[in-house]
């Protein structure tokens, strides 16, 4: 069976939930990421734009400290990871700045809540932003730019080899973010946790052609979107056109898995229930893809796509 690295899950949001645990049967489980050969996954601790954003990631940092406590679990650090190690490796995110600084919080707020949350957990990215507008700029469902504030956050995070993700983001932030670091020259990696091909299937969440090439050119990632509403509802295989447009745009070198697993059981909007298709709606999807990537395209690039690329991005963060 294939190793797997994975760029995005929402354990932490479900885990926050009362009367939940990290053995219950849901599509983000432990067990189904252990079961998918997973040897490091990304954790993301989300938040909405409202009230209280702030403490409920805070729980979701207590949820993750507390799977740190689990046998065979263990944070990723890229200098002491094997990808030929039993157990799972996990690193974190905030998905939404929101939770870091709410809308009438001082913005002082948001430098001390990231200090505090950075020096107990290793983050690999932020959001700036997540469906909705909030005081750091636009969310996927809005063509709002940068603001003031997320030009503060960006200015705070410069350096610190933290990726800012553009998988929630609107165009419009997506390249005033870009523009920004180049204009203050700033060392900010750039990705998409978990978003697919807007060529492909038209949808907000997936990336326009332009944003790829950038994304590739400065060396990020883009974690290929298992969500139904973001490859096409109506064909599961459309999957592989999404990987073989991101090639055709050069991105052998960027190309990941993102699959976004939560339980959708719980979502709010259950008139989309089930939000993934059967053949791709846990971890152990990831051998069958394994299988038709290497047969489609080649091994090497199996090999690249299902944990290469994220470790090679790791080694170039390392002199970033």
């Amino acid at each position: 069976m294939n190793a797997n690295i994975d760029l995005h899950c929402d354990l932490m949001a479900y885990l926050a939930l009362p009367n939940t645990s990290v053995q219950d049967e849901v599509r983000c489980s432990l067990k189904n990421i252990l079961e998918g050969n997973v040897k490091m996954q990304v954790m993301a601790m989300y938040s909405s734009t409202e009230k209280g954003s702030v403490e409920y990631v805070k729980k979701q940092l207590r949820c993750y400290k507390n799977l740190l406590q689990t046998e065979g679990i263990r944070e990723f650090f890229p200098e002491n990871f094997d990808i030929k190690n039993d157990g799972l490796s996990i690193i974190a995110t905030v998905e939404n700045a929101s939770g870091f600084c709410e809308e009438e919080m001082p913005i002082e707020t948001m430098f001390e809540n990231f200090d505090t949350l950075n020096s107990e957990v290793k983050l690999m990215y932020i959001g700036l932003t997540h469906h909705t507008e909030n005081r750091f700029g636009g969310g996927n469902f809005t063509d709002i730019g940068l603001k003031e504030d997320g030009k503060l956050l960006l200015d705070y995070i410069d350096g610190k080899k933290i990726a800012v993700d553009l998988a929630h983001t609107s165009d419009q932030l997506a390249f005033d973010i870009l523009n920004y670091i180049d204009q203050r020259n700033y060392r900010i990696p750039v990705i998409a946790s978990h978003s697919n091909m807007r060529a492909v299937f038209r949808h907000n969440r997936n990336l326009p052609d332009e944003l790829v090439s950038e994304i590739v050119n400065r060396c990020g990632l883009i974690g290929i979107n298992f969500v139904k509403y973001f490859i096409n509802p109506e064909d599961a295989e459309q999957i592989y056109a999404h990987i073989d447009y991101a090639l055709k745009m050069g991105a052998e070198n960027s190309i990941c898995f993102g699959a976004d697993f939560f339980d959708d059981r719980t979502h709010p909007d259950q008139t989309r229930y089930p939000y993934f298709f059967d053949e791709y709606g846990t971890p152990q999807s990831y051998e069958k893809i394994n299988r038709k990537v290497a047969q489609i395209f080649s091994p090497e690039f199996q090999k690249k796509m299902s944990y290469g690329n994220v470790l090679s991005y790791f080694e170039r963060l390392a002199n970033y």
